[in-house]
């Protein structure tokens, strides 16, 4: 089986399973059944508790000033569809607001368990499964910036409040070949132009392989 497989069956979400969140911080992101989670597992591995269950469930609060969050961890265990071998753990965490502010004066009864679907969400991530969904939804995170035609300012151009680069940009991949030729640093470009965390990660992983 190529080692693909799994996480391309996975990373298409059908639209009948895709809904855009509408208010909140997430307003304009894409949020994703749970419900075609559990289908997409039982399809692939079999029913749950003989083809896949979930394991190691444990739920904990954090309180912060006047807000409370709950959170659980979950274990997903999957059998290989051809080997009928059973996989290591498979972690999520995932997270809740359980009381505080936007919660009224009282307890959301729904924490725990949206915690906990959230946690299953994030465990089903490692397979690839909506891969497509969330990787469109790291890149409006971090990365959605208007594109100007324009090349990159230099080194020695004054500083702007307005961010001029990101991964899908072709400067981009400039920056980073002259890093690597020596010809600029990373430090030095973050001086100079706004410079997300997000691209700083993924500038010094992409260094550390192409080095």
């Amino acid at each position: 089986m190529d080692n693909l497989f799994i996480y391309n069956k996975f990373r298409a979400v059908p639209n009948e399973a895709k809904k855009t969140i509408g208010a909140g911080k997430l307003k304009g992101f894409t949020d994703v059944n749970p419900m075609w989670r559990l289908k997409a597992l039982t399809e692939m591995f079999g029913p749950c508790g003989f083809g896949w269950y979930i394991a190691d469930e444990q739920h904990w609060t954090e309180t912060i000033a006047s807000e409370t969050a709950v959170f659980c961890k979950v274990s997903l265990i999957v059998k290989h569809p051809e080997t009928n071998e059973w996989s290591a753990p498979i972690i999520g965490i995932g997270g809740s607001k359980l009381a505080g502010k936007g919660k009224g004066d009282g307890l959301d009864d729904e924490a725990f368990k949206m915690a906990y679907t959230d946690a299953i969400s994030i465990a089903c991530k490692n397979l690839g499964m909506a891969a497509d969904v969330y990787y469109e939804k790291d890149r409006t995170k971090y990365n959605s910036y208007v594109e100007s035609s324009s090349p990159a300012p230099s080194l020695s151009a004054p500083k702007t409040d307005k961010p001029i680069m990101h991964q899908g940009h072709e400067n981009w991949t400039k920056l980073l070949q002259s890093i690597l030729d020596g010809k600029a640093t990373l430090e030095a470009y973050k001086k100079k132009y706004f410079f997300p965390e997000a691209d700083e990660i993924a500038a010094k992983e992409w260094l550390l392989t192409h080095q």
